[in-house]
């Protein structure tokens, strides 16, 4: 009777499999483990990915009437002798404010649409004179636009994923922001924004 040889896998037997250094090699195996290790997000350097906030400009029909809002807030903090900070009060903290503070922005609907956003310098809960929890939202008060977006109705304001909020207009249409708004909704209606 012919015998054969016992059946091998990477020069082991049968029943081992074999290791990731005996199909690799040992220095593809050290500089795989590396890149493992490097790709975790452990590290205290890592970036975070920012959070925002989305919300009704409830009272505004356009940004520039959002600008103007915003100038006479800030004139009237100034004649009180308070801080020029732009502030929004809000109902709600943010439960998540560290993740808003780390580069997250405001995004204001505008009749039905996402059109423009604040910067979110800080997040500032405070107790009112009635013993109600409230919030300012420390914003700057520098408009920027981005690509309009249709948004339904809410109430109070939602969180909203950095992967979901529309780019700046500036890189997504150059020269679009100098367009009137009017003509902005209408190129956005013909679907040509």
């Amino acid at each position: 009777m012919r015998e054969f040889p016992e059946p091998t896998c990477g020069g082991k037997p049968a029943g081992q499999r074999p290791s990731s250094e005996d199909k690799l090699g040992p220095r593809m195996v050290t500089h795989a483990r590396l890149a493992m290790i490097s790709s975790h997000t452990w590290f205290d350097d890592t970036p975070t990915v920012a959070l925002h906030l989305i919300k009704l400009c409830v009272g505004c029909d356009s940004v520039k009437d959002l600008e103007d809002w915003i100038r006479e807030k800030l004139k009237a903090r100034r004649r009180r002798g308070l801080s020029s900070e732009h502030m929004h009060r809000t109902r709600m903290a943010p439960k998540r404010a560290d993740e808003l503070r780390d580069g997250g922005s405001l995004y204001w609907v505008i009749r039905g649409e996402i059109m423009c956003r604040q910067r979110i310098r800080d997040v500032r809960p405070f107790v009112d004179k009635e013993g109600v929890g409230r919030c300012h939202l420390v914003l700057e008060p520098k408009l920027v636009l981005v690509e309009p977006r249709p948004w339904r109705a809410f109430q109070g304001w939602r969180y909203l994923a950095a992967k979901d909020a529309p780019g700046d207009l500036d890189h997504v249409a150059p020269g679009a922001k100098r367009m009137p708004e009017a003509l902005r909704r209408e190129l956005r209606g013909l679907g040509l924004l």
